[in-house]
């Protein structure tokens, strides 16, 4: 069959006098475990692709080049194999006799101009050893020992990317790896002057440009006042600074919300609501404020020790990670520790933090629609990206969670976080007229073109297709090598502001830094991958690993130098003015010019209509309810996806380097125990510590987004609160993901998340410092009936929590300690089972979702503190999933300890569904997920001091801590549940219990 055209990774070097292209393959040596045809069997037997795989893999570099055969055998020798476990073939590819396809053979490669991390690292080691080599690129071969039609189904579904990688089946052959050809200048208008509003949709949707008609109408009008037509790079420019990625037009844009108590006008709902609730806690606090900048800059920045300062960011990475998990993933936490090198002057990176939402990773391959990978195979990919970027850059990944719901199958979540440290003198950046626009880092190629317009688009079944170069692919190394050069170069005070260039590239990162003064852009000076790209593929692309300087002229030199030691690429791109206008040159000629003002505040103001009513009540069927089992729906909720361990995740990721971890992801006796958050120690010779956690359940968003908002809250700080952080020091970040907010009814649903959001925050006296949102977070295809339908997401809003400690030797963990032990139950159990994972196992619809007392929580955050800060704990679990059941049973088995708990002091505050029903009460009181509540275990010496630090209707002592392999709940008496520990346990980790 015909071969692929192909590109280099790297720019090449000088043109060879004789040029070959070869293929070195290595295989697992005689005796040695093919590994990854081991994975490939389970994954294909998981998606019922076939039990019996057979199949042989091999992984192979392409290398193009002066080189002869004594040459590349010497390469392989001595750079390429690993002797031990592999055996080394070689051959030319570029004279190969094109054999008739062999159904067997599989080979999978990038696809041009997609970003081969490994082979960049691979090549600059050859050249740095002086060898002859133009190009050089990965590939995999797979052979197979089934029929031609198995072998293709295979390859599709398990094997191969369509957005990012090309399949070739049969003898590989290639004629090169060099870029065909170069792309002539062509300076090109669009012309918009005369266009009327069916036109200006065609130009918005055939450009990718996201924009409304509305806004289309806006830059029409604006260059018929220039008298003349935008070029294609003005008009792209425009796109992706007014994108909602960029920009956040929806939520800080004017909206008309009505619900049950009447209407409300905002003109900026995020500045009114999240915004607003900040300003609150700020003034209230005083001198006593610790928020340092909050809603300004690329991450939170809040007051650490006086000296230093935390910074905080969490990101959305939804629809990369939809058609290409690993590279989605990947680069979504190379995006995020970007935002934390990129704030104030430059923050270290101290620990990651991640939230995954899928669809149930057992949904049948058949139920699938079309264009949509298997949720198994998104989860393993994502996982895998997170995992390579963090461990690779040295960075602990600290703290997680992931949400299973069958309504993200065609929109995946994946929210990356990271949390930085920074000396105050360092917090404030501003570019200088004069300074020179340096970009360092990765060079630019067409991965990520229309990034940022894309993530306001809705996902349909063609989406691979149409917006695979929206796809990115990161390479951690190369951001280790920016991130060490970077703060070096803080340090010496060489540079006056820096930022990440992230969506829109060059675009947003130059057009954001310029906005006060001006800029001028030498387009043909940024440094590039490959040839051929155009003008304005250089300006938008949003290739990874770059950042962008403002450099006082004067130490441009000490700059480079310092770049150049640590073989971090800098270049001089163009120059910051204060003419209070972007200018764009490409080869001496101008590009693009557009004013800054119109730019970043010309988008016209639409009014939104947002509405909200309450859902029709869905009557609980009681009689059901009162049938339900306690102890089968124990087990079937330590078992479901939401619950169950998640030790397969955690376990890839490495969360001591650096050496501040205090608290893991996992504790207890054998360290497989569920830690409510995670603390780190960020400065090793303090004892003053950092606590991140985080809080989510969409299930009450069915009900109430409003109540769903305050549960998030409520838990993310309950989590930090539960490890020994102090409440009056703990920060928070929104994410909110939605459907399409075009509909009054899911925007209203935002909105009314939003007003219980301030209004929480305020009671808590917890501020907001930063926030993302990702919006139309919808599928829509085809089915088989030629029906159009469309998937949207539950209404999701992800709260992150950053709290602080000052001695972490008072931490506590969730495990039990001790026999003999008291056992208390704080906070106030209600029966809101409304979304809960009793209902969802028992699929019993209808209930209460939780609601939060604001004031009440308040203050049982003050008492729980006070009681760790004694030294009163020694062991502390926040309820939540599963309730008082579930919380008791990971904390017995986590310490490897039994319990015997008595229901009969926990008091049920309002009605019940029947009067005098006691296995409902029963329910109620072992799987309530009432918020603000934990249990600790208290040495029996301290159960009188630590009752003095409650009000005696919020404490409950309801049982202790034994020795033997039993936990036991009872009611006056009356023997409720009885179950072994192994049992639990073995529930909670056996469904995730991959290899």
């Amino acid at each position: 069959m015909s071969q692929p055209a192909a590109e280099p990774v790297t720019h090449p070097s000088e043109q060879s006098q004789t040029r070959r292209l070869w293929l070195v393959e290595l295989t697992p040596s005689q005796g040695s475990e093919d590994r990854r045809a081991r994975e490939l069997a389970g994954d294909a037997a998981d998606l019922h692709l076939t039990n019996d795989l057979r199949v042989r893999t091999a992984r192979g570099f392409l290398l193009e080049g002066d080189l002869d055969e004594h040459s590349v055998e010497g390469i392989t020798r001595e750079l390429l194999v690993e002797p031990v476990v592999e055996e080394a073939a070689w051959r030319r590819v570029d004279e190969a006799s094109g054999d008739a396809e062999d159904p067997r053979v599989v080979y999978v490669l990038p696809r041009p101009g997609v970003t081969d991390p490994e082979a960049e690292s691979v090549l600059k080691e050859l050249r740095s050893h002086g060898l002859a080599i133009d190009a050089l690129r990965t590939c995999r071969r797979y052979e197979f020992d089934h029929p031609r039609d198995e072998v293709r189904r295979i390859a599709t579904r398990l094997l191969v990317n369509d957005a990012i990688e090309q399949v070739v089946y049969g003898d590989l052959v290639l004629r090169t790896l060099r870029h065909a050809g170069t792309t002539d200048f062509e300076l090109r208008h669009v012309p918009i002057r005369t266009a009327d509003d069916a036109r200006l949709a065609g130009i918005s949707r055939d450009g990718g440009l996201s924009l409304s008609n509305e806004e289309m109408r806006a830059i029409r009008d604006h260059f018929l006042g220039l008298e003349r037509d935008p070029t294609d790079i003005e008009l792209e420019t425009i796109a992706q600074t007014w994108s909602e990625h960029c920009s956040h037009k929806t939520l800080a844009g004017r909206i008309e919300y009505r619900d049950e108590s009447g209407t409300r006008q905002f003109r900026n709902m995020l500045r009114e609501t999240i915004f607003a609730a900040t300003e609150t806690v700020r003034a209230r606090a005083g001198d006593g404020d610790w928020c340092v900048s909050v809603f300004r800059d690329n991450a939170g920045i809040v007051d650490f020790d006086g000296e230093t300062c935390l910074t905080f960011k969490v990101e959305t990475h939804n629809r990369p990670s939809a058609i290409e998990p690993y590279g989605g993933a990947n680069t979504g936490i190379g995006g995020v520790i970007r935002d934390t090198l990129g704030t104030g002057l430059g923050a270290r990176p101290v620990c990651n933090t991640n939230v995954f939402c899928f669809a149930p990773v057992d949904t049948p391959v058949e139920s699938l629609p079309p264009g949509v990978l298997h949720p198994r195979r998104i989860m393993k990919s994502v996982v895998s990206g997170v995992r390579d970027y963090g461990n690779r850059m040295g960075i602990p990944t600290v703290n997680g969670a992931v949400f299973f719901d069958p309504r993200y199958v065609g929109n995946p979540l994946v929210f990356c976080g990271n949390v930085g440290l920074i000396p105050r003198k360092f917090v404030a950046k501003q570019p200088h007229p004069g300074d020179l626009i340096v970009t360092i880092g990765g060079r630019t190629g067409r991965d990520g073109i229309h990034g940022a317009t894309f993530s306001s688009a809705e996902l349909t079944e063609h989406s691979e297709v149409t917006s695979g170069g929206a796809v990115q692919i990161g390479n951690a190394i190369t951001e280790k090598m920016v991130a060490d050069v970077l703060l070096q170069a803080r340090d010496s005070g060489l540079y006056h502001a820096v930022t990440d260039c992230g969506a829109g590239g060059f675009s947003s990162a130059v057009g954001e830094m310029g906005e006060s003064l001006g800029a001028e852009v030498w387009l043909e000076r940024a440094p590039l991958k490959y040839e051929g790209l155009s003008y304005t593929e250089i300006w938008i692309s949003e290739a990874q690993e770059r950042m962008v300087l403002a450099v006082p002229e004067s130490a441009w030199e000490k700059f480079e130098e310092l770049c150049a030691s640590e073989s971090v690429e800098a270049t001089v791109i163009g120059r910051f003015e204060r003419t209070g206008r972007l200018r764009l040159t490409y080869e001496g000629q101008t590009v693009g010019e557009l004013e800054m003002d119109f730019l970043h505040n010309g988008r016209p103001e639409v009014v939104r209509r947002a509405v909200w009513s309450a859902p029709a009540p869905d009557n609980l069927d009681s009689e059901r309810f009162r049938k339900i089992d306690p102890e089968k729906s124990l087990l079937k909720i330590l078992a479901s996806g939401n619950v169950a361990s998640k030790h397969w995740i955690i376990r890839q990721y490495d969360h001591e380097v650096l050496g501040g971890s205090v608290i893991k992801p996992l504790v207890g006796a054998a360290n497989d125990g569920p830690s409510d958050a995670a603390v780190i120690r960020p400065r090793l010779a303090s004892r003053r510590g950092v606590v991140i956690a985080c809080g989510m359940n969409p299930y009450y968003g069915d009900f109430d987004p409003g109540l769903m908002a305050a549960s998030a809250i409520d838990e993310a700080v309950r989590n930090c609160v539960a490890v020994g952080a102090n409440p009056a020091r703990i920060a928070i970040l929104d994410n909110f993901c939605w459907g399409a907010t075009d509909r009054p009814e899911t925007l209203g649903a935002l909105v009314r998340a939003a007003l219980a959001c301030q209004e929480l925050a305020v009671q808590l006296g917890t501020p907001f410092i930063s926030g993302k949102d990702s919006l139309h977070n919808e599928f829509s295809y085809t089915g088989d009936d030629g029906q159009r339908r469309t998937i949207g997401i539950p209404s999701t809003l992800l709260i992150s929590a950053m709290g602080q400690i000052a001695d972490v030797a008072k931490c506590v963990t969730m495990d039990f300690k001790a026999a003999g032990n008291r056992i208390f139950l704080i906070g106030v159990t209600r029966n809101e089972l409304g979304g809960s994972h009793l209902h969802l196992v028992n699929d019993l619809p209808g209930g209460t979702a939780p609601t939060v007392d604001g004031d009440r929580a308040r203050e049982t955050f003050a008492a729980v503190h006070r009681a760790i800060d004694s030294g009163l704990v020694r062991a502390c679990h926040d309820l939540s999933e599963g309730g008082l059941a579930v919380a008791a049973a990971e904390m017995a088995f986590a310490g490897n300890l039994g319990a015997e708990i008595d229901l009969a002091p926990v008091r049920v505050d309002g009605d019940l569904m029947t009067a005098g029903s006691e296995g409902e009460s029963r329910l109620v009181r072992l799987f309530s997920e009432s918020n603000s509540r934990f249990l600790c275990e208290i040495a029996l010496e301290n159960a009188e001091k630590f009752n003095e630090c409650f009000g005696s209707e919020s404490v409950a002592d309801v049982g202790f801590v034994r020795g033997g392999n039993r936990l036991t709940f009872t009611d006056a008496g009356h023997p409720v549940l009885d179950i072994s520990l192994n049992e639990l346990k073995a529930a909670w980790l056996g469904t995730l219990d991959w290899n």
